[in-house]
């Protein structure tokens, strides 16, 4: 049953964020606005669950998660077949773009080496961070700069933008290539044991076996190269 607090919060996101309920011309997914509709395509989900085996509250639609770094939402979605169902997707909070920062230091690119919960691993990484909703996002990228790192950009260029996962998330993550004079493990409560530099042929040894596996990381270097602004 679609309940009114995660209908009402729902109604309050596509009204903020439009853009994100959008019907391009010959999207074969149609999100459904009509109201009307809401509690058959939810019934309709929850028989198709039940009968696979699985708990039918799994079709919820609306808002059916909030935190203060997430937002997941289940759509109400049409097929142009006319079949009907819920779709889930996740959202930054105001769809605010993460950022993604590339420092290229004299005597090389900077690397974190960070302790991820998601996969109870250490990771060798570019500083990274949420957005601000109403912040623009090269601020962003000076502030995770200077938290993580203790750096201050003397350029910021932008390397464009990226879907990490556009299967699920709906928010767009921007890069940006940064020249740096100094640097040092600024916050250690972020799970940040140390910080290196290497050079741009180390950089791609290390993707090259496998040390290097951040997406994040990866898109930025990538871009970074194409761009011309790594030897």
């Amino acid at each position: 049953m679609v309940t009114p607090d995660r209908r009402s919060r729902y109604e309050e996101v596509r009204a903020t964020l439009p853009d994100l309920f959008a019907n391009p011309s010959g999207a074969p997914l149609e999100i459904i606005t009509d109201p009307r509709e809401f509690a058959e395509v939810e019934q309709e989900t929850a028989e198709r669950l039940e009968k696979a085996g699985h708990p039918p509250e799994w079709g919820h639609l609306g808002v059916v998660y909030e935190d203060p770094y997430s937002l997941t939402l289940r759509d109400p979605v049409r097929t142009p077949d006319g079949r009907r169902f819920t779709y889930f997707r996740r959202i930054n909070p105001g769809n605010a773009p993460g950022v993604v920062i590339l420092p290229v230091h004299p005597d090389g690119v900077v690397l974190l080496r960070h302790f991820r919960h998601a996969t109870r691993d250490w990771h060798w990484e570019l500083p990274r961070g949420y957005g601000t909703p109403g912040e623009r996002p090269d601020a962003d990228a000076r502030r995770e700069l200077l938290e993580e790192i203790g750096a201050e950009a003397a350029t910021l260029t932008s390397l464009g933008y990226i879907h990490p996962d556009s299967g699920q998330m709906a928010t767009p993550v921007f890069l940006y290539h940064a020249d740096v004079a100094e640097y040092r493990v600024a916050d250690e409560q972020e799970g940040i044991e140390s910080v290196r530099t290497v050079t741009s042929a180390d950089f791609a040894e290390m993707i090259r076996t496998g040390e290097i596996n951040d997406g994040f990381t990866l898109a930025a270097y990538t871009r970074a190269l194409l761009e011309g602004l790594l030897a």
